[in-house]
């Protein structure tokens, strides 16, 4: 193990490199600590490929980036990031490349012919146009999407080596609030994956116990918030309900909806 000096300064706990940032995570009291590792991981590829480092003027990041592309979400916020021009390398090659695989796909394309069958009753038939499935494919990968998911089972790994092992995590575990739907599911499953059966036993209760305790406290939030527009309670206390709809929105579907735009620094 190696000696960590903590985020603030102080001394921590021994920690190994790879567990600080679940740690880091579970300290900063989220909604979802796998939603604070998703978006501070995803701000520093966006800082990889378009930040200071210019990364994207190096032939094998191109060569990834060319491969891969970036889906709709992350080409927008690859746009808000403001690297007006590392945008445009990035788009030069990747134009020209899309456009050879596009003239290649043009020359062996052929339409599906209609059949007797289909001309008679006017269904079409179910065969997949080859464009159409050579677009779809272009479209399941994307450069930011890809590097994440890459490294985002051993953060599942992790937290389970950290629940095993570690009393302290456990007892932040007990006492957080819970994560996302979408990613409790992924606990869930990790759990059948690292868990012997008296682990799971006495994991799938407490985590069960943390997650209603939790989703009820939000939706009582979200109830509250409703309440103080109510012309009877506008003196009273907002309590803790004042960014409840965010919460009660990232509590579901994972993210963080009341977040500004990330720019470059």
């Amino acid at each position: 193990m190696v000696q960590i000096v903590g985020r603030k300064g102080r001394v921590n706990m021994k920690e190994k490199l790879y567990e600080i940032p679940l740690n880091d995570a579970m300290d900063a009291k989220d909604e979802c600590p796998f939603c604070f590792v998703e978006r501070k991981m995803e701000q520093d590829l966006m800082d990889f490929v378009l930040g200071s480092c210019a990364s994207y003027m190096e032939s094998d990041t191109r060569e990834a980036t060319d491969k891969a592309g970036f889906c709709r979400e992350h080409q927008k916020k690859m746009f808000q990031y403001g690297n007006a021009l590392g945008n445009g390398w990035i788009l030069k090659t990747y134009y020209k490349k899309t456009i050879k695989e596009m003239k290649e796909e043009f020359q062996k394309f052929t339409p599906g012919k209609t059949s007797w069958k289909d001309r008679l009753t006017g269904k079409k038939g179910e065969e997949i146009n080859s464009i159409s499935a050579w677009v779809a494919e272009k479209e399941k990968t994307c450069y930011i999407c890809d590097r994440f998911n890459q490294v985002y089972d051993r953060y599942i790994a992790t937290f389970f080596h950290l629940y095993k092992k570690d009393a302290a995590f456990r007892d932040k575990l007990k006492n957080s609030k819970g994560t996302c739907l979408h990613h409790f599911a992924d606990l869930c499953q990790g759990a059948d994956k690292y868990l012997n059966d008296k682990e799971k036993a006495e994991f799938f209760p407490m985590i069960f116990q943390v997650m209603e305790e939790n989703m009820e406290r939000v939706s009582a939030d979200i109830d509250w918030f409703i309440e103080k527009f109510d012309y009877l309670n506008k003196d009273a206390d907002w309590k803790n309900s004042k960014d409840a709809v965010q919460r009660g929105m990232q509590k579901i579907r994972g993210g963080y909806p009341a977040d500004p735009v990330y720019k470059m620094k």
